[in-house]
């Protein structure tokens, strides 16, 4: 039986971790793959790390660590990336904009595949949002023409050995279909469900949504130029 493991990057989302339990638990359970969650608490000041551990008591299969300070998700990710031994890996984030149900539409593509990400076609953003998001978007693909619409949806599926060789850096979590392709991958986008945020509140403004991933831009051209990729021959 093939392995996933689920990361879930956190910071002060205590309103939606009983609901984010819940649908979690219900994907676990309705899956053929032998799946675990890892839930990365990145440094709540909420209240999120005592309901963290009170969920992963109550479920065998969920697991979970705690950063001392925030650190972002980008350091999240790599975290998750680094303590992962499945098959597979999933992403998805706390706040439930998209559904742990979509990691069945994702999953049917990862054998062919080595990231399938997910495509809000519907977004139940504010208008503000979506259009600064289409536009990170847009710059983005000047510099990597990765060919990715949404590379900023919270829903992603990838291979374990091809996500731990990644080199992770702030930002990077924006270009990670583009880091798939550096190691010669195969990617692919898949429409998924997307919801309106119901508690909590978000983590991006206007600068981290543009601005930041400009500046982004210029350190991912510079890790494209230096990126070490190479295959060792079969040795008889």
């Amino acid at each position: 039986m093939s392995t996933f493991t689920i990361i879930v990057p956190i910071f002060n989302e205590k309103d939606n971790l009983s609901r984010l339990e819940s649908e979690l638990v219900s994907f676990v359970n309705s899956t053929v793959f032998e799946t675990k969650v890892l839930l990365i608490n990145d440094g709540s000041t909420d209240g999120s790390e005592d309901i963290i551990n009170e969920i992963c008591k109550k479920n065998d299969f969920f697991e979970s660590i705690s950063f001392i300070k925030n650190s972002g998700l980008s350091s999240a990710l790599k975290a998750g990336f680094d303590l992962c031994n499945s098959e597979y890996i999933g992403y998805i984030d706390a706040d439930l904009q998209t559904s742990p149900s979509d990691f069945h539409v994702l999953l049917k593509y990862i054998d062919q595949y080595d990231l399938v990400t997910g495509y809000r076609s519907n977004r139940k953003d504010s208008y503000l949002k979506n259009i600064s998001s289409l536009v990170a978007n847009g710059i983005r693909n000047i510099f990597t023409s990765d060919g990715v619409n949404d590379t900023g949806c919270p829903l992603k599926v990838i291979k374990t050995d091809f996500a731990k060789r990644i080199p992770m850096f702030k930002g990077l979590h924006r270009f990670l279909p583009a880091m798939i392709l550096l190691q010669k991958g195969k990617i692919i986008e898949v429409p998924v469900k997307h919801f309106p945020r119901i508690a909590g509140k978000t983590k991006f403004g206007l600068f981290n949504r543009i601005l930041g991933p400009l500046s982004d831009c210029f350190a991912f051209i510079w890790m494209k130029k230096k990126y070490i990729n190479y295959q060792i021959k079969d040795n008889e």
